[in-house]
Protein backbone atom coordinates (compact mmCIF):
# COMPACT_ATOMS: atom_id res chain seq x y z
CA UNK A 1 0.00 0.00 0.00
CA UNK A 2 1.07 3.31 -1.03
CA UNK A 3 2.04 5.59 2.10
CA UNK A 4 4.50 8.44 2.70
CA UNK A 5 4.41 9.46 6.29
CA UNK A 6 5.20 13.70 5.19
CA UNK A 7 1.19 13.39 4.07
CA UNK A 8 -0.16 13.66 6.90
CA UNK A 9 2.02 16.87 7.58
CA UNK A 10 0.46 18.29 4.44
CA UNK A 11 -3.27 17.40 5.26
CA UNK A 12 -2.74 19.60 8.50
CA UNK A 13 -0.93 22.35 6.58
CA UNK A 14 -3.46 22.68 3.86
CA UNK A 15 -6.75 22.04 6.39
CA UNK A 16 -4.95 24.75 9.12
CA UNK A 17 -2.87 27.03 7.09
CA UNK A 18 -3.61 29.97 9.40
CA UNK A 19 -3.33 28.83 13.05
CA UNK A 20 -0.11 28.15 14.54
CA UNK A 21 2.04 25.56 14.25
CA UNK A 22 4.84 26.00 16.11
CA UNK A 23 6.01 28.20 18.91
CA UNK A 24 9.97 29.20 20.57
CA UNK A 25 11.32 31.37 22.47
CA UNK A 26 13.07 34.81 20.63
CA UNK A 27 14.96 36.90 22.81
CA UNK A 28 12.68 38.39 25.48
CA UNK A 29 9.10 36.23 23.88
CA UNK A 30 8.22 34.19 21.41
CA UNK A 31 8.28 33.63 17.51
CA UNK A 32 5.61 31.70 15.97
CA UNK A 33 4.73 29.98 12.44
CA UNK A 34 1.81 28.74 11.00
CA UNK A 35 0.71 25.48 9.11
CA UNK A 36 1.54 27.66 5.86
CA UNK A 37 4.77 28.42 6.94
CA UNK A 38 5.82 24.97 7.93
CA UNK A 39 4.62 24.00 4.41
CA UNK A 40 6.01 26.63 1.97
CA UNK A 41 9.22 26.29 4.37
CA UNK A 42 9.41 22.25 4.09
CA UNK A 43 8.99 22.56 0.23
CA UNK A 44 11.83 25.08 0.04
CA UNK A 45 13.81 22.79 1.59
CA UNK A 46 12.78 19.73 -0.55
CA UNK A 47 13.56 21.57 -3.54
CA UNK A 48 16.71 22.73 -2.18
CA UNK A 49 17.75 19.65 -1.23
CA UNK A 50 16.52 17.78 -4.45
CA UNK A 51 18.50 20.02 -6.27
CA UNK A 52 21.80 19.01 -4.59
CA UNK A 53 21.41 15.97 -5.76
CA UNK A 54 19.74 14.11 -2.45
CA UNK A 55 17.48 11.61 -3.71
CA UNK A 56 14.90 8.86 -2.70
CA UNK A 57 16.74 5.82 -0.47
CA UNK A 58 19.56 8.17 0.35
CA UNK A 59 20.59 7.93 3.97
CA UNK A 60 20.65 11.85 5.75
CA UNK A 61 21.99 12.18 9.15
CA UNK A 62 20.46 14.82 10.45
CA UNK A 63 21.90 16.95 12.93
CA UNK A 64 20.00 19.68 14.10
CA UNK A 65 18.22 20.91 17.20
CA UNK A 66 14.97 21.17 18.30
CA UNK A 67 13.44 23.84 15.94
CA UNK A 68 11.35 25.06 13.13
CA UNK A 69 14.23 23.68 10.37
CA UNK A 70 14.30 20.36 12.71
CA UNK A 71 10.84 20.39 11.81
CA UNK A 72 10.82 21.54 8.07
CA UNK A 73 13.79 19.54 7.20
CA UNK A 74 12.43 16.02 8.84
CA UNK A 75 9.32 16.87 6.60
CA UNK A 76 11.62 17.71 3.60
CA UNK A 77 13.34 14.46 3.48
CA UNK A 78 10.14 12.39 4.17
CA UNK A 79 8.60 14.08 0.60
CA UNK A 80 11.78 13.30 -0.77
CA UNK A 81 11.87 9.43 0.32
CA UNK A 82 15.33 10.30 1.79
CA UNK A 83 15.92 7.78 5.04
CA UNK A 84 16.13 10.53 8.24
CA UNK A 85 19.08 9.05 10.67
CA UNK A 86 18.56 10.51 14.13
CA UNK A 87 21.10 10.00 16.64
CA UNK A 88 21.01 11.71 20.39
CA UNK A 89 24.10 13.51 20.68
CA UNK A 90 23.88 13.31 24.46
CA UNK A 91 24.95 9.57 24.15
CA UNK A 92 28.89 10.54 24.19
CA UNK A 93 31.02 10.86 21.64
CA UNK A 94 32.43 7.74 21.56
CA UNK A 95 29.57 5.97 21.17
CA UNK A 96 28.21 8.81 18.64
CA UNK A 97 30.75 8.40 16.35
CA UNK A 98 30.28 4.94 16.06
CA UNK A 99 26.61 4.63 15.55
CA UNK A 100 27.32 7.40 12.52
CA UNK A 101 30.07 4.86 11.16
CA UNK A 102 27.75 2.28 11.49
CA UNK A 103 24.95 3.76 9.07
CA UNK A 104 27.65 5.31 6.47
CA UNK A 105 25.14 8.21 5.80
CA UNK A 106 25.81 9.83 2.39
CA UNK A 107 24.53 12.86 3.39
CA UNK A 108 25.09 15.23 6.57
CA UNK A 109 22.80 18.25 7.75
CA UNK A 110 24.13 19.51 10.78
CA UNK A 111 24.41 22.78 12.68
CA UNK A 112 27.87 23.70 12.49
CA UNK A 113 29.09 21.89 15.66
CA UNK A 114 28.10 19.15 13.72
CA UNK A 115 30.29 19.85 10.68
CA UNK A 116 33.31 20.57 12.82
CA UNK A 117 33.07 17.20 14.29
CA UNK A 118 32.91 15.18 11.06
CA UNK A 119 36.02 16.91 9.95
CA UNK A 120 37.33 16.30 13.58
CA UNK A 121 36.10 12.17 13.01
CA UNK A 122 36.38 11.74 9.54
CA UNK A 123 36.29 8.19 9.63
CA UNK A 124 32.67 7.14 10.51
CA UNK A 125 32.22 10.10 7.97
CA UNK A 126 34.11 9.03 5.44
CA UNK A 127 30.85 8.01 3.21
CA UNK A 128 29.39 11.58 3.31
CA UNK A 129 28.94 13.05 0.36
CA UNK A 130 26.86 16.32 0.63
CA UNK A 131 27.43 18.57 3.58
CA UNK A 132 24.58 21.10 4.39
CA UNK A 133 25.08 23.45 6.92
CA UNK A 134 21.73 24.25 9.09
CA UNK A 135 23.27 27.84 10.49
CA UNK A 136 26.67 30.24 9.78
CA UNK A 137 29.21 28.45 7.90
CA UNK A 138 31.02 31.09 6.46
CA UNK A 139 31.30 28.80 3.43
CA UNK A 140 33.57 26.43 5.33
CA UNK A 141 31.19 24.15 6.84
CA UNK A 142 29.33 22.97 3.65
CA UNK A 143 26.20 24.47 1.26
CA UNK A 144 24.13 26.96 3.52
CA UNK A 145 20.38 25.82 3.97
CA UNK A 146 18.87 28.80 3.83
CA UNK A 147 20.96 29.74 0.67
CA UNK A 148 19.79 26.63 -1.16
CA UNK A 149 16.13 26.60 0.19
CA UNK A 150 14.44 27.65 -3.23
CA UNK A 151 11.11 29.02 -2.42
CA UNK A 152 9.84 30.00 -5.72
CA UNK A 153 9.03 26.78 -6.26
CA UNK A 154 5.75 26.46 -4.88
CA UNK A 155 4.80 23.15 -3.32
CA UNK A 156 6.76 19.48 -3.63
CA UNK A 157 5.26 16.74 -4.73
CA UNK A 158 5.93 13.52 -2.28
CA UNK A 159 7.64 10.77 -3.70
CA UNK A 160 5.26 7.84 -3.71
CA UNK A 161 6.47 5.57 -1.17
CA UNK A 162 5.15 1.88 0.21
CA UNK A 163 4.50 1.33 3.82
CA UNK A 164 7.18 -1.03 3.99
CA UNK A 165 9.87 1.30 2.71
CA UNK A 166 12.50 2.99 4.83
CA UNK A 167 11.77 6.36 6.51
CA UNK A 168 14.48 6.99 9.43
CA UNK A 169 17.00 5.14 11.33
CA UNK A 170 16.56 6.01 14.88
CA UNK A 171 18.94 4.64 17.93
CA UNK A 172 18.35 3.47 20.77
CA UNK A 173 19.81 5.06 24.11
CA UNK A 174 22.61 2.31 24.56
CA UNK A 175 21.61 1.54 28.45
CA UNK A 176 22.10 -1.82 28.71
CA UNK A 177 25.04 -2.14 25.79
CA UNK A 178 25.59 -0.46 22.53
CA UNK A 179 23.29 1.98 20.88
CA UNK A 180 21.20 0.27 18.39
CA UNK A 181 20.01 1.58 15.13
CA UNK A 182 16.09 1.02 14.58
CA UNK A 183 15.05 1.17 11.02
CA UNK A 184 11.75 2.85 10.84
CA UNK A 185 9.58 2.49 7.75
CA UNK A 186 6.79 4.74 6.62
CA UNK A 187 4.10 2.46 7.86
CA UNK A 188 6.00 2.01 11.67
CA UNK A 189 5.28 6.09 11.82
CA UNK A 190 1.88 6.17 10.73
CA UNK A 191 0.83 3.27 12.74
CA UNK A 192 2.52 5.32 15.92
CA UNK A 193 0.55 8.75 14.62
CA UNK A 194 -2.93 6.47 14.28
CA UNK A 195 -2.24 4.89 17.75
CA UNK A 196 -1.55 8.37 19.85
CA UNK A 197 -3.98 10.26 18.37
CA UNK A 198 -6.65 7.95 18.64
CA UNK A 199 -5.62 6.59 22.49
CA UNK A 200 -4.51 9.34 23.80
CA UNK A 201 -7.36 11.61 22.39
CA UNK A 202 -4.59 14.32 20.82
CA UNK A 203 -6.82 16.81 18.18
CA UNK A 204 -6.20 20.07 16.72
CA UNK A 205 -6.82 21.96 19.38
CA UNK A 206 -4.41 20.92 21.15
CA UNK A 207 -0.37 22.52 22.35
CA UNK A 208 1.70 20.70 22.85
CA UNK A 209 5.43 21.26 25.18
CA UNK A 210 7.55 18.23 23.71
CA UNK A 211 10.21 17.31 25.59
CA UNK A 212 11.81 14.65 23.27
CA UNK A 213 12.09 16.39 19.98
CA UNK A 214 10.08 13.64 17.65
CA UNK A 215 7.17 14.62 19.13
CA UNK A 216 7.09 17.79 17.48
CA UNK A 217 6.95 15.93 14.41
CA UNK A 218 3.91 13.88 15.50
CA UNK A 219 2.25 17.12 17.00
CA UNK A 220 2.65 19.11 13.15
CA UNK A 221 1.24 15.90 11.06
CA UNK A 222 -1.90 16.10 13.72
CA UNK A 223 -2.43 19.17 13.40
CA UNK A 224 -1.64 20.51 16.77
CA UNK A 225 0.61 23.38 18.02
CA UNK A 226 4.07 22.75 19.15
CA UNK A 227 5.63 24.31 22.11
CA UNK A 228 9.56 24.45 21.35
CA UNK A 229 10.89 23.95 24.78
CA UNK A 230 13.72 25.99 26.37
CA UNK A 231 15.96 23.30 27.34
CA UNK A 232 18.33 20.83 26.10
CA UNK A 233 16.85 17.70 25.91
CA UNK A 234 19.82 16.02 25.90
CA UNK A 235 20.25 16.98 29.30
CA UNK A 236 16.73 16.58 31.24
CA UNK A 237 17.25 16.57 34.48
CA UNK A 238 18.86 19.42 33.95
CA UNK A 239 15.79 21.42 32.48
CA UNK A 240 15.68 25.15 33.98
CA UNK A 241 11.81 24.79 35.25
CA UNK A 242 11.19 28.54 35.92
CA UNK A 243 11.38 28.33 31.95
CA UNK A 244 9.71 24.94 31.28
CA UNK A 245 6.74 26.25 32.88
CA UNK A 246 7.02 29.84 32.08
CA UNK A 247 6.67 28.78 28.29
CA UNK A 248 3.79 26.62 29.79
CA UNK A 249 2.03 28.87 31.42
CA UNK A 250 2.15 31.53 28.46
CA UNK A 251 1.07 29.61 25.60
CA UNK A 252 -1.62 27.60 27.23
CA UNK A 253 0.39 24.01 26.56
CA UNK A 254 -2.69 21.24 27.08
CA UNK A 255 -0.41 18.50 26.97
CA UNK A 256 3.98 17.48 27.24
CA UNK A 257 5.71 14.51 26.71
CA UNK A 258 8.87 13.94 28.51
CA UNK A 259 11.25 12.01 30.79
CA UNK A 260 10.02 11.25 34.52
CA UNK A 261 13.41 13.22 35.45
CA UNK A 262 11.64 16.80 33.83
CA UNK A 263 8.68 16.31 35.67
CA UNK A 264 10.38 15.25 39.40
CA UNK A 265 12.42 18.41 38.71
CA UNK A 266 9.26 21.03 37.11
CA UNK A 267 6.67 19.31 39.99
CA UNK A 268 9.13 20.26 42.53
CA UNK A 269 9.79 23.56 41.73
CA UNK A 270 6.06 24.11 41.25
CA UNK A 271 4.58 22.87 44.53
CA UNK A 272 7.79 25.50 46.04
CA UNK A 273 5.83 28.12 44.59
CA UNK A 274 2.78 27.77 44.74
CA UNK A 275 2.36 27.47 40.62
CA UNK A 276 -0.39 25.31 39.01
CA UNK A 277 -0.89 24.81 35.75
CA UNK A 278 -4.18 24.87 34.75
CA UNK A 279 -3.96 24.68 31.09
CA UNK A 280 -2.10 21.07 31.12
CA UNK A 281 -4.66 18.67 30.64
CA UNK A 282 -2.48 15.16 29.68
CA UNK A 283 1.35 14.60 30.58
CA UNK A 284 2.53 11.21 29.12
CA UNK A 285 5.77 10.22 31.85
CA UNK A 286 7.56 7.53 29.79
CA UNK A 287 11.64 6.21 30.07
CA UNK A 288 11.50 4.68 33.24
CA UNK A 289 9.17 3.58 35.67
CA UNK A 290 7.57 6.76 37.16
CA UNK A 291 7.12 6.40 41.06
CA UNK A 292 4.03 7.07 42.79
CA UNK A 293 5.06 9.99 44.23
CA UNK A 294 5.92 11.80 41.08
CA UNK A 295 2.06 10.89 39.87
CA UNK A 296 0.83 12.70 42.89
CA UNK A 297 2.72 15.57 42.86
CA UNK A 298 2.58 16.75 39.04
CA UNK A 299 -1.30 15.33 39.28
CA UNK A 300 -1.07 18.34 42.21
CA UNK A 301 -0.28 20.85 39.58
CA UNK A 302 -2.81 20.11 37.19
CA UNK A 303 -5.52 21.24 35.89
CA UNK A 304 -8.78 19.21 37.32
CA UNK A 305 -9.80 17.41 34.60
CA UNK A 306 -6.10 16.44 33.53
CA UNK A 307 -4.99 13.18 33.36
CA UNK A 308 -1.22 11.43 33.56
CA UNK A 309 -0.29 8.69 31.15
CA UNK A 310 2.68 6.53 31.64
CA UNK A 311 3.88 5.13 28.46
CA UNK A 312 5.55 1.84 27.87
CA UNK A 313 7.82 0.56 25.01
CA UNK A 314 11.26 0.67 23.69
CA UNK A 315 12.45 2.54 20.67
CA UNK A 316 12.37 -0.32 18.72
CA UNK A 317 8.52 -0.91 19.68
CA UNK A 318 6.32 2.57 21.19
CA UNK A 319 3.66 2.39 22.70
CA UNK A 320 2.68 -1.19 23.22
CA UNK A 321 0.98 -0.34 26.78
CA UNK A 322 -0.15 2.25 28.84
CA UNK A 323 -1.41 3.39 32.37
CA UNK A 324 -3.14 6.08 33.74
CA UNK A 325 -1.46 7.98 36.55
CA UNK A 326 -4.89 7.96 38.46
CA UNK A 327 -5.10 3.97 38.34
CA UNK A 328 -1.60 3.60 39.60
CA UNK A 329 -2.71 5.92 42.54
CA UNK A 330 -6.00 3.88 43.02
CA UNK A 331 -5.00 0.19 42.08
CA UNK A 332 -1.21 -0.89 42.06
CA UNK A 333 0.98 1.06 43.87
CA UNK A 334 0.51 -0.59 46.76
CA UNK A 335 1.55 -3.76 45.30
CA UNK A 336 4.50 -1.87 43.31
CA UNK A 337 5.75 -0.53 47.16
CA UNK A 338 6.08 -4.70 48.23
CA UNK A 339 7.76 -5.98 45.33
CA UNK A 340 5.24 -6.58 42.89
CA UNK A 341 7.31 -4.58 39.99
CA UNK A 342 5.30 -1.49 38.50
CA UNK A 343 2.42 -2.25 36.51
CA UNK A 344 2.38 -0.61 32.85
CA UNK A 345 -1.29 -1.07 32.02
CA UNK A 346 -2.66 -3.15 28.75
CA UNK A 347 -1.74 -3.41 25.72
CA UNK A 348 -2.79 -1.26 23.67
CA UNK A 349 -4.97 -1.29 20.85
CA UNK A 350 -3.65 -3.58 18.17
CA UNK A 351 -0.79 -5.00 20.46
CA UNK A 352 -0.08 -8.24 21.65
CA UNK A 353 1.99 -8.83 24.79
CA UNK A 354 3.13 -12.23 26.05
CA UNK A 355 5.37 -13.41 28.86
CA UNK A 356 7.72 -16.20 27.82
CA UNK A 357 10.28 -18.23 29.76
CA UNK A 358 13.85 -16.40 30.20
CA UNK A 359 16.26 -17.23 27.24
CA UNK A 360 19.68 -15.01 26.90
CA UNK A 361 20.28 -16.90 23.16
CA UNK A 362 18.50 -16.41 20.28
CA UNK A 363 15.17 -17.87 19.73
CA UNK A 364 14.93 -18.64 15.47
CA UNK A 365 10.72 -19.39 15.87
CA UNK A 366 7.46 -19.26 18.10
CA UNK A 367 7.70 -23.25 17.95
CA UNK A 368 11.02 -23.18 20.36
CA UNK A 369 9.18 -20.36 22.50
CA UNK A 370 7.91 -22.21 25.63
CA UNK A 371 5.21 -19.08 26.94
CA UNK A 372 4.52 -18.35 30.77
CA UNK A 373 1.23 -18.84 32.83
CA UNK A 374 -0.27 -15.59 33.90
CA UNK A 375 1.47 -14.59 37.27
CA UNK A 376 5.35 -16.23 36.13
CA UNK A 377 7.99 -13.54 35.63
CA UNK A 378 9.46 -14.23 32.11
CA UNK A 379 10.65 -12.16 29.37
CA UNK A 380 8.53 -10.07 27.45
CA UNK A 381 7.64 -10.16 23.82
CA UNK A 382 5.16 -8.04 21.87
CA UNK A 383 3.77 -7.92 18.22
CA UNK A 384 1.92 -5.25 16.38
CA UNK A 385 1.75 -2.31 13.84
CA UNK A 386 4.02 -0.11 15.85
CA UNK A 387 6.78 -2.98 16.34
CA UNK A 388 9.58 -2.53 14.06
CA UNK A 389 11.19 -5.14 12.05
CA UNK A 390 14.64 -4.88 11.81
CA UNK A 391 17.63 -3.28 13.41
CA UNK A 392 20.17 -1.64 10.47
CA UNK A 393 22.90 -3.30 9.52
CA UNK A 394 22.66 -5.29 12.53
CA UNK A 395 22.32 -9.23 11.98
CA UNK A 396 23.64 -9.99 15.51
CA UNK A 397 20.87 -8.25 17.66
CA UNK A 398 18.43 -8.73 14.79
CA UNK A 399 18.57 -12.76 15.50
CA UNK A 400 18.80 -11.92 19.29
CA UNK A 401 15.68 -9.65 19.28
CA UNK A 402 13.54 -11.09 16.86
CA UNK A 403 11.03 -14.50 17.40
CA UNK A 404 9.65 -15.30 13.73
CA UNK A 405 6.14 -16.60 14.00
CA UNK A 406 4.79 -17.53 10.31
CA UNK A 407 4.74 -14.14 8.41
CA UNK A 408 4.81 -12.01 11.27
CA UNK A 409 7.73 -11.22 14.13
CA UNK A 410 7.69 -10.86 18.21
CA UNK A 411 10.22 -8.33 19.43
CA UNK A 412 12.02 -9.13 22.63
CA UNK A 413 11.92 -5.66 24.46
CA UNK A 414 14.57 -7.19 26.55
CA UNK A 415 12.28 -6.52 29.72
CA UNK A 416 11.33 -9.06 32.16
CA UNK A 417 7.11 -8.98 34.05
CA UNK A 418 4.07 -10.60 34.13
CA UNK A 419 0.93 -10.80 33.27
CA UNK A 420 -1.97 -10.32 35.94
CA UNK A 421 -5.22 -11.72 36.20
CA UNK A 422 -6.39 -8.76 34.18
CA UNK A 423 -4.20 -8.89 31.43
CA UNK A 424 -2.08 -6.02 32.51
CA UNK A 425 1.57 -6.15 32.03
CA UNK A 426 3.81 -5.67 35.15
CA UNK A 427 7.64 -4.82 34.52
CA UNK A 428 10.43 -6.27 36.83
CA UNK A 429 13.60 -4.92 35.30
CA UNK A 430 16.01 -5.21 32.11
CA UNK A 431 16.72 -9.38 31.45
CA UNK A 432 20.87 -8.63 31.54
CA UNK A 433 20.03 -6.93 35.29
CA UNK A 434 18.57 -9.65 36.74
CA UNK A 435 21.27 -11.46 39.55
CA UNK A 436 21.78 -15.20 39.25
CA UNK A 437 22.31 -16.29 43.26
CA UNK A 438 23.17 -19.43 44.28
CA UNK A 439 19.12 -19.12 46.06
CA UNK A 440 17.62 -18.30 43.24
CA UNK A 441 17.20 -15.05 41.13
CA UNK A 442 16.28 -11.28 41.52
CA UNK A 443 14.96 -9.22 39.68
CA UNK A 444 16.21 -5.73 39.93
CA UNK A 445 12.31 -3.62 40.15
CA UNK A 446 10.98 -6.04 42.80
CA UNK A 447 13.88 -5.98 45.03
CA UNK A 448 14.59 -2.37 44.59
CA UNK A 449 11.17 -0.75 45.65
CA UNK A 450 11.26 -2.45 48.83
CA UNK A 451 14.51 -0.51 49.88
CA UNK A 452 13.28 2.90 48.17
CA UNK A 453 10.23 2.75 50.94
CA UNK A 454 13.49 4.24 53.47
CA UNK A 455 12.92 8.35 53.73
CA UNK A 456 16.91 8.73 53.01
CA UNK A 457 16.97 6.80 49.82
CA UNK A 458 16.18 8.65 46.48
CA UNK A 459 16.47 5.50 44.18
CA UNK A 460 18.39 2.55 44.53
CA UNK A 461 20.15 -0.10 42.04
CA UNK A 462 20.61 -3.81 42.90
CA UNK A 463 23.50 -5.69 41.33
CA UNK A 464 25.22 -8.81 41.19
CA UNK A 465 28.94 -9.51 42.18
CA UNK A 466 31.22 -12.53 42.44
CA UNK A 467 33.31 -12.74 45.39
CA UNK A 468 34.40 -15.94 45.73
CA UNK A 469 37.04 -18.19 44.00
CA UNK A 470 34.73 -18.41 40.60
CA UNK A 471 35.25 -15.03 39.34
CA UNK A 472 34.23 -16.45 35.70
CA UNK A 473 30.75 -18.62 35.95
CA UNK A 474 29.85 -19.34 39.71
CA UNK A 475 26.76 -17.02 41.08
CA UNK A 476 26.85 -13.91 42.10
CA UNK A 477 26.55 -12.13 45.20
CA UNK A 478 23.37 -9.52 45.67
CA UNK A 479 24.59 -5.89 46.49
CA UNK A 480 22.17 -2.95 46.83
CA UNK A 481 23.23 0.01 46.10
CA UNK A 482 21.85 3.29 46.79
CA UNK A 483 21.60 6.96 45.87
CA UNK A 484 20.33 9.04 49.29
CA UNK A 485 18.56 12.57 49.45
CA UNK A 486 21.42 14.14 51.66
CA UNK A 487 25.08 13.16 52.64
CA UNK A 488 24.74 10.74 54.97
CA UNK A 489 26.47 10.82 58.32
CA UNK A 490 26.39 7.13 59.86
CA UNK A 491 26.31 4.62 56.73
CA UNK A 492 26.61 1.52 58.89
CA UNK A 493 23.19 3.00 60.57
CA UNK A 494 21.19 3.33 57.51
CA UNK A 495 22.79 -0.18 56.64
CA UNK A 496 21.81 -1.64 59.32
CA UNK A 497 18.40 -0.32 58.57
CA UNK A 498 18.27 -2.06 55.49
CA UNK A 499 19.40 -4.66 56.54
CA UNK A 500 15.92 -5.12 58.77
CA UNK A 501 13.96 -4.09 55.85
CA UNK A 502 15.43 -6.36 53.52
CA UNK A 503 14.43 -9.31 56.12
CA UNK A 504 11.04 -8.22 56.08
CA UNK A 505 10.08 -9.43 52.70
CA UNK A 506 10.80 -13.08 51.16
CA UNK A 507 12.34 -11.66 47.74
CA UNK A 508 14.88 -9.50 49.49
CA UNK A 509 16.31 -12.01 52.33
CA UNK A 510 19.17 -12.38 50.68
CA UNK A 511 20.25 -9.71 50.47
CA UNK A 512 23.08 -8.18 53.09
CA UNK A 513 25.31 -6.28 51.49
CA UNK A 514 25.05 -2.80 50.55
CA UNK A 515 26.93 0.35 49.67
CA UNK A 516 26.13 4.20 48.89
CA UNK A 517 26.80 6.09 45.58
CA UNK A 518 25.89 9.76 45.77
CA UNK A 519 25.24 9.78 41.98
CA UNK A 520 24.69 6.95 40.48
CA UNK A 521 25.13 6.68 36.49
CA UNK A 522 22.22 7.39 34.75
CA UNK A 523 21.28 7.37 30.60
CA UNK A 524 21.27 10.70 29.06
CA UNK A 525 17.84 10.50 27.12
CA UNK A 526 15.62 10.02 30.21
CA UNK A 527 18.09 10.37 33.24
CA UNK A 528 16.09 7.94 34.96
CA UNK A 529 18.03 4.41 33.36
CA UNK A 530 20.61 3.44 35.94
CA UNK A 531 23.94 2.10 33.81
CA UNK A 532 24.09 -1.18 36.30
CA UNK A 533 26.76 -2.49 34.44
CA UNK A 534 28.94 -0.08 35.37
CA UNK A 535 27.58 0.00 38.87
CA UNK A 536 28.17 -3.65 39.25
CA UNK A 537 32.00 -3.33 38.47
CA UNK A 538 32.43 -0.28 40.53
CA UNK A 539 30.65 -2.27 43.30
CA UNK A 540 32.91 -5.03 42.95
CA UNK A 541 36.38 -3.02 43.91
CA UNK A 542 34.64 -2.04 47.15
CA UNK A 543 34.89 -5.56 48.72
Amino acid sequence: MNYNISQPFLDAAARFSDRTAIISRSGGGYRRWTFKDLDSTAAAYAHGLAAQGICRGDRVMLMVKPSLEFVCLTFSLFMIGAVVILIDPGMGYRNLVKCIGSVKPQVLIGIPKAQILKRLFRRPFRTVETDICVGTGFGLLGRSLKGIADFKKGAFKPAVMNQEDPAAIIFTTGSTGPPKGVQYQHGIFKAQLDLIRDYYGITPEDIDQPAFPLFALFSAALGACAVIPDMNPAHPARVDPARFVRTILDNNVTYSFGSPAIWNVVSRYCLDRGITLPSMKKILMAGAPVPWDLIKRVKLIMGHDSEIHTPYGATESLPVASMKGSDVLNETWEKTRIGHGTCVGGPLPGIEIRIISIFDGPLESWDKVEVMPVGEIGEIVVKGDVVTRAYYNNDRENRLAKIRDGETLWHRIGDLGYLDDQGRLWFCGRKVHRVITDQGTLFTIPCEAIFNEHPLVFRSALVGVRLGPDLISGPKTPVLIVEPYVKVRNSDKLFSELREMAKGNPITGSISRFLINTAMPVDIRHNAKIFREKLAVWAAERF
